[in-house]
């Protein structure tokens, strides 16, 4: 099968499309054919070896200080199960899942995966209905980060948000996911990005490259960092008494419960993933050096096409 590897840190330059053995199930696991991945930040930050000065050494520890211990990234997918394991109950062949393997020894940018059904090694469930396989590919990572840290500051009825670094994936889940119980929900941005932003959901825009959002006269109960580019002193200038500032830049524990409210959220056509781009796995290159020359909006996606 096709895959793409790289064995050292770079550019987008050092990823290629090679052939490897396709993978072979066991009793707990399920194959599946991929159709779509994505680009997220954490595959560009991985292969560029991109981690701030204080973290550096501590995470290329984790990841390989000289390699790359995992050759292929890739942290969603979405696809169909092709055979299952002896011991697999949940699911049979023909279901449409989406997934994401944080924890396997291989990532998603290959032809087919083996993931457990277990969940101990990523989360998983069927494909909702009403998303195509390229909407539920990207809808894991920025889904289930928005809907944690939206949590972990207690978002409730009535609420005023700001979202900063609101057209990224995350900013773009935590806009809809903040309107369905936010008074409102400000979305801080450039402004080519407005009608997005607004067509999710925000009910302002603001632009960070015109108007600093630490100066507004209005006070927030939630400050929303989804890019890590802001801060939690600079938050506190518009954050109400007793207001949270959350940020990407925070250790994010998503569970199996995240994504099974995604899922819930998209049937009821409550979030909707918002696709930027689609490349093919032939164009991974091209992929990885669009969302590095930055001003992405919302979700790259990757199409594994035989």
């Amino acid at each position: 099968m096709k895959a793409v590897v790289y064995i050292k840190y770079g550019s987008p330059d050092v990823l290629k499309l090679v052939n490897v053995e396709k993978p072979q199930p066991k009793g707990n696991e399920m194959l599946v054919k991929i159709i779509a991945t994505t680009v997220t930040s954490g595959d560009v930050r991985l292969r560029s070896s991109d981690f701030p000065l204080l973290v550096w050494f501590p995470v290329r520890l984790m990841f390989g200080l000289f390699r790359p211990k995992k050759e292929i990234l890739g942290h969603e997918f979405s696809g169909i199960v092709e055979t299952i394991g002896k011991d697999v109950t949940e699911y049979k062949v023909g279901d449409e899942i989406f997934a994401t393997p944080t924890m396997l020894n291989t990532g998603s940018y290959v032809e087919y995966i083996c993931i457990p059904e277990n969940r101990k090694k990523g989360v998983l469930g069927l494909k909702p209905k009403n998303l195509s396989f390229n909407e539920a590919a990207a809808l894991p990572i920025g889904g289930m980060t928005a809907l944690f840290l939206l949590n972990k500051a207690k978002l409730d009825k009535g609420q005023k948000v700001l979202i900063y670094g609101a057209s990224g994936s995350v900013g773009s889940y935590a806009i809809q996911i903040a309107k369905e119980q936010a008074d409102e929900v400000a979305a801080v941005c450039s402004s080519s990005n407005f009608d997005m932003v607004k067509s999710l959901g925000a009910d302002r825009a603001i632009d960070y490259k015109k108007d600093d959002y630490s100066l507004l006269n209005d006070k927030f109960d939630i400050v929303f960092d989804a890019v890590g580019k802001t801060s939690k002193s600079k938050a506190k200038k518009i954050l109400k008494q007793g207001g949270r500032f959350v940020s990407v830049k925070s250790l994010t524990r998503p569970t199996q419960e995240h994504l099974n409210k995604l899922k819930e959220l998209a049937e009821k056509q409550k979030i909707k993933p918002y696709i930027d781009k689609c490349f093919q796995l032939s164009e991974i290159k091209a992929a990885h050096k669009y969302v590095d020359a930055g001003g992405k909006k919302g979700n790259v996606v990757i199409e594994i096409i035989d």
